[in-house]
C-alpha cells in the first residue's frame, strides 16, 4: 500500500466539486488528490468587531467547529477510502467466450488486500474502493488474504524511510478506533483481526475464517464457484507490530494471523525493508521470530523485504515462502519489484510470487500489462510459482477491482497461457502452498 508524501496533520474544511467535505491534511499530496476550490483552516485567527459582537462570534465559531466535527465523523472515513482507493473503470468490449467460460469455473485466491484498514461494511455492496463480498463473489474469488497495516511513515516513498513517524494514528482517530490503537501497532493489528472475525460472525456463512489446513479443506469441500461464499485468511504487514517482543507472535497467532510480512516501508527489529534506511538482512530477533513462526505453522511473506533480508530468509528456511504482492524488474524496474535472482530464490523454497494489480508494479494500466509481468515471471521460474497479489484497497489505484477478474483471465489467455496455467496462477498455486504450510 502507498499513502501520501510530505503530509502534515491539521484538519481543514474543503469546499469543492459542488459539495462541502471534511478532510484531514494527512491526505494532502496523495496521488489521488481532491480538487479544492477553497480551503478554510479551522485554526486561523478570528478577526472582527470586539465588545458586544464577540460572544456571537465565539458561539458561531463553536457551532462551526461542532458541525465540522460531526461531518468529519460521518463523512470522513468514506471520503478517505474513496479518494485513496479509486474504483477502476474496467476495459470496455466483450471478452472471449473461452475466458468467460473458464472464469465461471475458477476458485481464485488473492494474496493481498488492505481492506481491513478502512471502516467499511465488507458484506454489502459499497460502491467505492476495490473489494466487498458481492464483488469477490462476482469475481470468483474463493479465498482472500486480508493483510493488516499498522504503521506507515509520513513522506513515504520507495527509496528510504525512517520509522519515526506514522500516518495511521490520524486514520485511527478519524475512524473512532479504540484509544488503545492510537499509539500501538500491536493493538491496531488485534483490532483489525477482531473486525474481520466479527464480520464473519454476522455473515451467515457467506464469509469464513481460515486458520488451518482442515479449515481450508472443509471450506473448499462445500464451496462452488460463485455460490456466494468466500474464505478469509489474516496476514500482518510488518513485524514492527510485534513491538520488539517475540512472544507477541503467539498473541497474533491466537487472534487468527497465519502469515506475517517481515517488513513494510521501514526497517524494523526483524530485518531490513527494501524502502528502509539500512536495508539490512535478518537480525537475531528476526531469526527467533522465524523459528517461532515455523513452529506455529505461520507463513513468511517477503513483500517489501530488502534483498539482503530475502537472501537471509531463503538461506535459513525449510518451508515455502511467499511474496504476496510485487512486480518484476524484468518488465518494470523498481526498488519495489523483484530481480531475476530473487525470483529464483523465492521459488527455490517451493514458494509463490503474487503479481500486483497497481500500475507502478507493472508499469502499465491494463490487464495485458499485468499478464506481461506474469509471463516474464513464469518464463523464469515456471507457472507453478506465480500467483495473484492484487493490493486491493491498498491506497493505490488498480487496473481491476475484485469484480473484474474475468479481464485477468482473458489477458492471460491472450498472453498464450493454457487453461491449466490460468487455473494454477489464479488460485491453484496458492492453495497448494496453503495446504502444505498452514497448521493442521
Amino acid at each position: 500500500m502507498m499513502f501520501e508524501t510530505g503530509a502534515r496533520e491539521k484538519t481543514f474544511l474543503a469546499v469543492g466539486d459542488g459539495v462541502g467535505s471534511l478532510r484531514h491534511e494527512l491526505y494532502e499530496g496523495s496521488v489521488h488528490r481532491t480538487p479544492i476550490r477553497q480551503v478554510v483552516s479551522f485554526d486561523r485567527e478570528v478577526s472582527g468587531p470586539s465588545g458586544a459582537c464577540l460572544p456571537h462570534i465565539l458561539l458561531l465559531a463553536l457551532f462551526t467547529l461542532g458541525a465540522a466535527a460531526v461531518l468529519a465523523l460521518w463523512l470522513g472515513p468514506g471520503l478517505v477510502t474513496a479518494r485513496l482507493n479509486p474504483t477502476p473503470t474496467h476495459p470496455s468490449g466483450p471478452l472471449a467466450e473461452e475466458a468467460t467460460s473458464l472464469h465461471d469455473t475458477l476458485r481464485i485466491v488473492d494474496l493481498h488486500s488492505d481492506a481491513l484498514l478502512w471502516d467499511t461494511n465488507l458484506l454489502e455492496p459499497r460502491g467505492r474502493g476495490h473489494i466487498d463480498l458481492p464483488r469477490l463473489v462476482k469475481g470468483r474469488v474463493a479465498v482472500q488474504v486480508f493483510s493488516v497495516v499498522t504503521k506507515v511513515p509520513r513522506g513515504v516513498n520507495l527509496h528510504a524511510n525512517a520509522g519515526d513517524s506514522d500516518q495511521i494514528t490520524a486514520l485511527a482517530m478519524l475512524q473512532l478506533w479504540p484509544l488503545r490503537t492510537w499509539r500501538s501497532p500491536l493493538q491496531r493489528a488485534l483490532h483489525q483481526a477482531d473486525r474481520l472475525r466479527r464480520t464473519a460472525a454476522r455473515a451467515n456463512g457467506r464469509l469464513r475464517m481460515i486458520e488451518s489446513r482442515s479449515d481450508l479443506s472443509g471450506f473448499l469441500a462445500g464451496h462452488a464457484p460463485g455460490d456466494g461464499t468466500v474464505a478469509g485468511l489474516l496476514s500482518l504487514e510488518g513485524a514492527h507490530a510485534l513491538e520488539g517482543t517475540a512472544s507477541n507472535v503467539d498473541l497474533l497467532f491466537e487472534a487468527g494471523f497465519r502469515m506475517i510480512g517481515l517488513t513494510h516501508f521501514f526497517d524494523n527489529a526483524a530485518g531490513g525493508s527494501a524502502h528502509g534506511i539500512e536495508k539490512g538482512g535478518l537480525t537475531d530477533f528476526g531469526t527467533r521470530l522465524l523459528d517461532r513462526m515455523d513452529a506455529l505453522g505461520m507463513l513468511v511473506d517477503l513483500a517489501h523485504a530488502s534483498p539482503a533480508l530475502i537472501d537471509d530468509v531463503v538461506a535459513r528456511t525449510t518451508r515455502p515462502v511467499v511474496v504476496s504482492h510485487t512486480g518484476v524488474d524484468g518488465t518494470c524496474p523498481s526498488p519495489r519489484n523483484l530481480d531475476d535472482g530473487r525470483l529464483e530464490a523465492i521459488t527455490s523454497t517451493g514458494g509463490i510470487i503474487g503479481i500486483g494489480l497497481w500500475p507502478d508494479a507493472i508499469c502499465g494500466r491494463t490487464p495485458a500489462d499485468w499478464a506481461r509481468a506474469v509471463r516474464y515471471a513464469a518464463d523464469r521460474v515456471g507457472t507453478r510459482h506465480v500467483a495473484l497479489g492484487s493490493d486491493w484497497d491498498g491506497a493505490v489505484p488498480v487496473i481491476v477491482d475484485a469484480s473484474g477478474t474475468d479481464h485477468l483471465v482473458d489477458a492471460l489467455l491472450n498472453e498464450g497461457f493454457t487453461q491449466e496455467d490460468v487455473v494454477r496462477i489464479l488460485g491453484g498455486n496458492t492453495l497448494r502452498v496453503l495446504r502444505e504450510s498452514l497448521p493442521r
